[in-house]
Protein backbone atom coordinates (compact mmCIF):
# COMPACT_ATOMS: atom_id res chain seq x y z
CA UNK A 1 0.00 0.00 0.00
CA UNK A 2 1.39 3.48 -0.99
CA UNK A 3 1.98 5.77 1.91
CA UNK A 4 0.97 9.62 0.65
CA UNK A 5 0.27 9.10 -2.83
CA UNK A 6 -2.94 7.35 -4.02
CA UNK A 7 -2.76 4.00 -6.34
CA UNK A 8 -4.32 6.35 -9.08
CA UNK A 9 -1.50 8.48 -8.25
CA UNK A 10 1.00 5.94 -8.58
CA UNK A 11 0.08 4.82 -11.82
CA UNK A 12 -0.33 8.24 -13.05
CA UNK A 13 3.53 9.18 -12.29
CA UNK A 14 4.78 5.83 -13.77
CA UNK A 15 2.62 6.88 -17.24
CA UNK A 16 3.03 10.23 -17.45
CA UNK A 17 6.55 10.77 -15.78
CA UNK A 18 4.63 13.66 -13.60
CA UNK A 19 2.08 13.61 -10.48
CA UNK A 20 0.26 16.49 -9.11
CA UNK A 21 -1.08 18.42 -6.89
CA UNK A 22 0.00 16.03 -3.37
CA UNK A 23 -1.14 18.04 -0.67
CA UNK A 24 1.79 18.57 2.01
CA UNK A 25 1.11 21.31 4.23
CA UNK A 26 -1.61 23.18 6.08
CA UNK A 27 -2.73 26.66 5.14
CA UNK A 28 -1.07 27.83 8.15
CA UNK A 29 1.97 25.81 7.86
CA UNK A 30 2.87 27.10 4.58
CA UNK A 31 1.91 30.70 5.57
CA UNK A 32 4.71 30.21 8.79
CA UNK A 33 7.24 28.60 5.83
CA UNK A 34 6.46 32.21 3.48
CA UNK A 35 7.35 34.53 6.70
CA UNK A 36 10.20 32.80 7.25
CA UNK A 37 11.98 33.03 3.98
CA UNK A 38 10.90 36.20 3.60
CA UNK A 39 12.27 37.46 6.87
CA UNK A 40 15.83 35.59 5.80
CA UNK A 41 15.66 36.95 2.74
CA UNK A 42 15.29 40.60 4.35
CA UNK A 43 17.94 39.98 6.75
CA UNK A 44 20.67 38.77 4.20
CA UNK A 45 20.45 39.65 0.80
CA UNK A 46 22.33 38.84 -1.37
CA UNK A 47 23.44 35.22 -0.01
CA UNK A 48 19.92 34.27 -1.18
CA UNK A 49 20.28 35.36 -4.40
CA UNK A 50 21.29 33.83 -7.97
CA UNK A 51 23.62 30.85 -6.99
CA UNK A 52 23.06 31.41 -3.41
CA UNK A 53 19.48 29.90 -3.95
CA UNK A 54 20.94 26.48 -4.70
CA UNK A 55 21.02 24.24 -1.83
CA UNK A 56 20.34 26.78 0.84
CA UNK A 57 19.24 24.29 2.56
CA UNK A 58 22.21 23.83 4.13
CA UNK A 59 22.12 27.54 5.44
CA UNK A 60 17.73 27.63 6.34
CA UNK A 61 16.58 26.09 8.66
CA UNK A 62 13.14 26.26 7.24
CA UNK A 63 14.11 24.88 4.19
CA UNK A 64 16.17 21.77 5.62
CA UNK A 65 12.92 21.11 7.50
CA UNK A 66 10.92 20.95 4.11
CA UNK A 67 13.57 18.63 2.67
CA UNK A 68 13.11 16.20 5.36
CA UNK A 69 9.68 16.50 6.34
CA UNK A 70 8.60 13.20 6.99
CA UNK A 71 4.62 13.68 4.45
CA UNK A 72 7.11 14.93 1.41
CA UNK A 73 9.26 11.50 2.29
CA UNK A 74 6.25 9.47 2.20
CA UNK A 75 4.88 10.28 -1.53
CA UNK A 76 8.87 9.77 -2.35
CA UNK A 77 8.94 6.67 -1.21
CA UNK A 78 5.79 5.73 -2.58
CA UNK A 79 7.87 6.24 -6.32
CA UNK A 80 11.62 6.07 -5.45
CA UNK A 81 11.38 3.26 -2.20
CA UNK A 82 12.15 3.37 0.57
CA UNK A 83 15.75 4.50 1.06
CA UNK A 84 16.01 7.96 0.11
CA UNK A 85 18.76 10.89 -0.17
CA UNK A 86 18.68 14.69 -0.12
CA UNK A 87 21.20 15.57 -2.98
CA UNK A 88 20.38 19.21 -3.80
CA UNK A 89 17.88 22.11 -3.38
CA UNK A 90 17.03 25.08 -5.15
CA UNK A 91 14.47 28.14 -4.87
CA UNK A 92 12.48 29.02 -7.74
CA UNK A 93 11.55 32.18 -7.47
CA UNK A 94 10.02 34.77 -9.91
CA UNK A 95 9.61 38.55 -9.19
CA UNK A 96 6.32 39.79 -10.69
CA UNK A 97 6.69 41.14 -14.00
CA UNK A 98 9.15 39.98 -15.19
CA UNK A 99 10.65 38.20 -18.12
CA UNK A 100 12.71 35.42 -16.26
CA UNK A 101 11.54 31.77 -17.67
CA UNK A 102 12.64 28.31 -17.67
CA UNK A 103 13.10 26.63 -21.14
CA UNK A 104 12.03 22.63 -22.32
CA UNK A 105 14.64 20.59 -20.43
CA UNK A 106 14.88 17.27 -18.85
CA UNK A 107 16.52 17.88 -15.47
CA UNK A 108 18.82 14.30 -15.72
CA UNK A 109 20.40 16.13 -18.74
CA UNK A 110 23.65 17.67 -17.37
CA UNK A 111 23.30 16.75 -13.06
CA UNK A 112 25.13 13.44 -13.96
CA UNK A 113 22.73 11.54 -11.98
CA UNK A 114 23.35 7.81 -12.85
CA UNK A 115 20.98 5.50 -12.95
CA UNK A 116 17.25 7.83 -13.52
CA UNK A 117 15.93 5.76 -9.88
CA UNK A 118 15.69 9.38 -8.39
CA UNK A 119 13.07 12.31 -8.72
CA UNK A 120 12.00 16.06 -8.00
CA UNK A 121 10.05 17.37 -5.78
CA UNK A 122 8.30 20.86 -6.28
CA UNK A 123 6.39 22.78 -3.19
CA UNK A 124 4.69 25.75 -4.42
CA UNK A 125 5.31 28.00 -1.38
CA UNK A 126 2.84 31.02 -3.33
CA UNK A 127 0.04 30.45 -5.21
CA UNK A 128 1.64 29.04 -8.53
CA UNK A 129 -0.36 29.11 -12.06
CA UNK A 130 -0.58 29.76 -15.44
CA UNK A 131 -0.62 33.94 -15.51
CA UNK A 132 2.62 33.65 -12.93
CA UNK A 133 4.54 31.03 -14.79
CA UNK A 134 3.75 27.26 -13.13
CA UNK A 135 5.31 24.62 -14.56
CA UNK A 136 4.42 22.52 -17.90
CA UNK A 137 5.32 19.30 -18.80
CA UNK A 138 5.43 17.00 -21.25
CA UNK A 139 3.44 13.97 -20.26
CA UNK A 140 5.20 10.27 -20.91
CA UNK A 141 8.57 11.72 -22.40
CA UNK A 142 10.17 10.23 -19.70
CA UNK A 143 9.95 7.03 -21.01
CA UNK A 144 12.16 7.64 -23.79
CA UNK A 145 16.15 8.35 -23.95
CA UNK A 146 17.58 11.53 -23.04
CA UNK A 147 17.38 13.93 -26.13
CA UNK A 148 19.92 16.26 -27.54
CA UNK A 149 19.22 19.72 -25.83
CA UNK A 150 20.89 23.02 -27.46
CA UNK A 151 22.43 25.63 -24.74
CA UNK A 152 21.24 29.03 -25.72
CA UNK A 153 22.65 30.92 -22.52
CA UNK A 154 19.50 33.44 -23.28
CA UNK A 155 19.53 36.25 -21.17
CA UNK A 156 16.10 35.77 -19.36
CA UNK A 157 16.49 32.21 -19.17
CA UNK A 158 16.74 30.63 -16.20
CA UNK A 159 18.60 27.57 -16.69
CA UNK A 160 22.40 27.48 -16.11
CA UNK A 161 23.41 26.87 -20.30
CA UNK A 162 19.70 28.03 -21.17
CA UNK A 163 19.66 24.56 -22.35
CA UNK A 164 17.14 23.95 -24.52
CA UNK A 165 14.68 20.82 -26.34
CA UNK A 166 14.28 21.95 -29.82
CA UNK A 167 10.93 21.63 -31.14
CA UNK A 168 8.89 20.74 -28.51
CA UNK A 169 5.39 20.48 -29.36
CA UNK A 170 3.62 23.13 -26.87
CA UNK A 171 0.23 21.79 -27.70
CA UNK A 172 1.00 18.34 -26.28
CA UNK A 173 1.94 19.87 -22.79
CA UNK A 174 0.14 20.43 -19.68
CA UNK A 175 0.26 23.16 -17.00
CA UNK A 176 1.16 21.97 -13.51
CA UNK A 177 -0.63 24.83 -11.06
CA UNK A 178 -0.16 24.00 -7.48
CA UNK A 179 -1.67 26.26 -4.35
CA UNK A 180 0.65 27.13 -1.41
CA UNK A 181 1.79 23.65 0.36
CA UNK A 182 1.28 21.67 -2.55
CA UNK A 183 3.60 19.36 -4.03
CA UNK A 184 4.80 18.00 -7.52
CA UNK A 185 6.94 15.40 -8.37
CA UNK A 186 8.16 14.64 -11.45
CA UNK A 187 10.89 12.41 -13.10
CA UNK A 188 14.09 13.54 -14.65
CA UNK A 189 13.93 12.83 -18.08
CA UNK A 190 10.64 14.34 -18.59
CA UNK A 191 10.26 17.55 -20.63
CA UNK A 192 9.19 20.42 -18.61
CA UNK A 193 9.46 24.43 -18.61
CA UNK A 194 7.42 27.37 -16.92
CA UNK A 195 7.08 31.11 -18.78
CA UNK A 196 7.67 34.17 -17.27
CA UNK A 197 5.60 35.55 -14.00
CA UNK A 198 2.81 38.15 -15.69
CA UNK A 199 1.24 38.75 -12.19
CA UNK A 200 1.92 41.30 -9.66
CA UNK A 201 3.23 38.98 -7.11
CA UNK A 202 5.84 37.13 -6.24
CA UNK A 203 5.43 33.14 -7.35
CA UNK A 204 7.66 31.19 -4.84
CA UNK A 205 8.97 27.80 -5.28
CA UNK A 206 11.22 25.09 -3.44
CA UNK A 207 12.49 21.92 -5.52
CA UNK A 208 14.20 18.98 -3.93
CA UNK A 209 16.30 18.47 -7.06
CA UNK A 210 16.77 15.44 -6.00
CA UNK A 211 15.61 12.65 -4.07
CA UNK A 212 17.62 9.90 -5.07
CA UNK A 213 18.20 5.96 -4.42
CA UNK A 214 21.23 5.13 -2.63
CA UNK A 215 22.27 3.41 -5.72
CA UNK A 216 22.62 6.53 -7.95
CA UNK A 217 26.32 7.63 -8.51
CA UNK A 218 27.47 11.39 -9.41
CA UNK A 219 29.04 10.52 -12.68
CA UNK A 220 30.54 13.99 -13.62
CA UNK A 221 31.73 15.10 -10.37
CA UNK A 222 30.98 15.44 -6.58
CA UNK A 223 27.78 16.00 -4.79
CA UNK A 224 27.35 16.02 -1.24
CA UNK A 225 23.98 14.20 -0.12
CA UNK A 226 22.17 13.87 3.29
CA UNK A 227 20.35 10.34 4.26
CA UNK A 228 16.66 11.01 4.70
CA UNK A 229 15.28 7.88 5.17
CA UNK A 230 16.19 3.92 5.15
CA UNK A 231 19.88 4.04 5.30
CA UNK A 232 22.61 4.59 2.38
CA UNK A 233 23.43 1.28 1.74
CA UNK A 234 25.50 2.73 -2.16
CA UNK A 235 27.94 4.91 -0.18
CA UNK A 236 28.81 6.60 -3.38
CA UNK A 237 28.93 10.38 -1.65
CA UNK A 238 29.84 12.34 1.74
CA UNK A 239 27.45 12.65 3.92
CA UNK A 240 26.51 16.39 4.68
CA UNK A 241 25.20 17.56 8.34
CA UNK A 242 21.81 19.49 8.51
CA UNK A 243 21.93 22.97 9.48
CA UNK A 244 20.61 23.72 13.37
CA UNK A 245 20.81 28.12 13.10
CA UNK A 246 20.27 30.35 10.17
CA UNK A 247 22.84 31.52 7.69
CA UNK A 248 26.08 30.13 10.38
CA UNK A 249 28.99 31.41 8.53
CA UNK A 250 30.31 27.62 8.60
CA UNK A 251 27.15 26.70 6.70
CA UNK A 252 27.64 29.39 4.50
CA UNK A 253 31.13 27.92 3.50
CA UNK A 254 29.82 24.90 3.24
CA UNK A 255 26.88 25.93 1.36
CA UNK A 256 29.42 27.93 -1.22
CA UNK A 257 31.58 25.13 -1.68
CA UNK A 258 29.18 22.70 -2.94
CA UNK A 259 27.85 25.04 -4.90
CA UNK A 260 31.03 25.89 -6.67
CA UNK A 261 31.52 21.65 -7.43
CA UNK A 262 27.85 21.79 -8.76
CA UNK A 263 28.75 24.44 -10.70
CA UNK A 264 31.39 22.02 -12.58
CA UNK A 265 28.85 19.76 -12.98
CA UNK A 266 26.17 22.12 -14.82
CA UNK A 267 29.06 23.32 -16.98
CA UNK A 268 31.20 20.36 -17.73
CA UNK A 269 31.98 20.86 -21.68
CA UNK A 270 30.46 24.15 -21.86
CA UNK A 271 32.07 27.17 -24.12
CA UNK A 272 30.70 29.60 -21.63
CA UNK A 273 29.27 30.00 -18.01
CA UNK A 274 25.72 31.46 -17.46
CA UNK A 275 25.01 33.67 -14.18
CA UNK A 276 23.36 30.60 -12.65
Amino acid sequence: MPKRLTEAQQAAYQRDGIVAPIDIFTAEEVAQIHAELDAAEAAHGEQLQAAGRNNAHYVLPVLDRIAHDQRILDAVEDVIGPDILVAGTTLFIKEPETTGFISWHQDARYIGLEPHSWVTAWLAISDVNEENGCMRMVPGTHTAPLVEHVDTFGEDNMLTRGQTVPDVDEAATVPVPLKPGQLSLHHPRVVHGSGPNMSGKRRVGFAIQSYITPAVEQVIGKIWVQTARGTDFGGHHTEAARTKREMAPEDIAFRDMTNDELSKIFYAGATKKGKY
